[in-house]
């Protein structure tokens, strides 16, 4: 005789699903939480120097930071490069997957392309913009000498050397976000479509009033990505302008490497990463809680 079907099932499921995601919360505590709550505690400490141990100095590290210039100008810096990075490579990366979405020529061509800039080592990247900034030879300059316009150090004018840098990570950036509209797109009914043209619908109208409602949870995903990236991405500041000239390109990351490697002020660090961390977590709560709420889920 069969059992129940009560007979055959687990007694205690709930024990059973944490007991599966042990091993994933293990490295997650191992290398996510308690890092940060080491962090926290060293922001509060001196930094350790030869025999002398750390001690327990309060919140002088954090009024250090209020006290430092540099910090002020690398959180300006920060900001008015997340401000132009996040809806440069949106728009861009936007753009990009409606054009190579339509039925063109040489369409396998252009996402290849497109995508491309997103596999090359940051490093490898900064190094080809480089050659396109470099004075009197780089291709920027050969450019603009046949166009009749005169030289320009773009890298080494405080004027300009933020926006090159910024340049460099929306051509990096853009690609790989391009990705995420690609698959959103293609994965809309095309019956909308065929629905809007018998309706009479421009294209601008149907991208307003249709395709922009249904990408907005991608739209969401990659605005919280584009967040993170521009307080994260320092790589190519050591190769084009190491935070310069006079600090005009330091970004938080750099200047927190600067601080921690450079000077091996660990304590001072430890207070500029809990910072971050802070940007961090409240821009993506906000965006989760503000905006979640004008995502239209199908």
């Amino acid at each position: 005789m069969r059992g129940s079907p009560s007979a055959h099932r687990p007694s205690h499921p709930a024990g059973q699903a944490w007991l599966l995601l042990m091993p994933a919360l293990l490295v997650l505590m191992a290398f996510t939480h308690w890092p940060v709550i080491g962090t926290l505690w060293h922001s509060f400490q001196s930094t350790p120097k030869g025999g002398r141990p750390a001690v327990w100095v309060g919140l002088e590290n954090y009024q250090v930071m209020v006290d430092d210039p540099v910090f002020w100008k690398a959180l300006a810096n920060n900001l008015w490069f997340a401000g132009a990075t996040i809806p440069l490579s949106i728009g861009l990366a936007l753009a990009m997957a409606l054009w190579v979405n339509e039925r063109i020529a040489g369409r396998t061509f252009l996402r290849m392309a497109y995508f491309t800039p997103t596999v090359l080592p940051m490093i490898a990247v900064a190094n080809i913009w480089l050659f396109f900034y470099t004075p009197q030879y780089g291709l920027l300059e050969q450019v603009s000498s046949a166009l009749g316009f005169g030289s320009h150090n773009w890298l080494g004018s405080p004027s300009t050397a933020l926006g090159a840098v910024t340049l460099v990570a929306v051509w990096k950036e853009a690609g790989f976000f391009m990705i995420f509209y690609l698959a959103a797109l293609q994965s809309l009914n095309p019956s909308l479509r065929e629905a809007a043209a018998i309706e009479g619908a421009s294209r601008w109208y149907f991208f307003r009033r249709v395709q922009w409602p249904l990408l907005m949870p991608t739209t969401l995903f990659v605005l919280i990505n584009c967040v993170i990236n521009a307080f994260r991405m320092v790589d190519h500041l050591f190769v084009l302008t190491r935070g310069g000239p006079d600090n005009a390109s330091t970004l938080l990351l750099y200047h927190l490497y600067e601080v921690g490697f450079n000077f091996w002020d660990t304590g001072y660090a430890s207070a500029l990463t809990m910072v971050i961390i802070v940007v961090l977590v409240g821009a993506t709560l906000l965006q989760f809680f503000v905006l979640d709420r004008r995502v239209h889920y199908r």
